[in-house]
């Protein structure tokens, strides 16, 4: 997945908002919420997202995958995919919409409904 494909998909999504901070990385958000990151990379693109625990534990140790640098270091459990062909782009595309589900769980329920969701 390019970064313009990443950005193109996470647009997609109801409700985001995009922002470019952290080093030049394309952040997207739900209600405020974080829920998928493009960069962190030395400068490299990279896919971070939030996994659920058994998503974590299975594929944090893959090649080419890794506990996403900042967030999983605060015990958190995110994920960055940083090798091409680590994971196929349809498999990334599913874990980032795990990631805006889980985002948009944590809003509140007048929220959701105020952003259609």
């Amino acid at each position: 997945m390019t970064r313009d494909e990443f950005n193109r998909f996470c647009g997609g999504l109801t409700a985001t908002t995009h922002v470019v901070q952290w080093g030049n990385s394309d952040v997207w958000k739900v209600g405020g919420k974080l829920f998928a990151v493009c960069g962190w990379n030395d400068g490299a693109d990279a896919f971070t997202f939030k996994a659920g625990d058994i998503a974590f534990e299975v594929l944090g140790g893959e090649p080419g995958i890794r506990p996403a640098p900042y967030l999983a270091s605060r015990g958190m459990k995110w994920l960055q995919v940083y090798e091409d062909g680590a994971m196929s782009d349809a498999t990334l595309k599913e874990h980032i919409v795990m990631s805006y589900d889980m985002a948009v769980a944590r809003l509140t329920k007048k929220l959701r409904a105020e952003l259609g969701l």
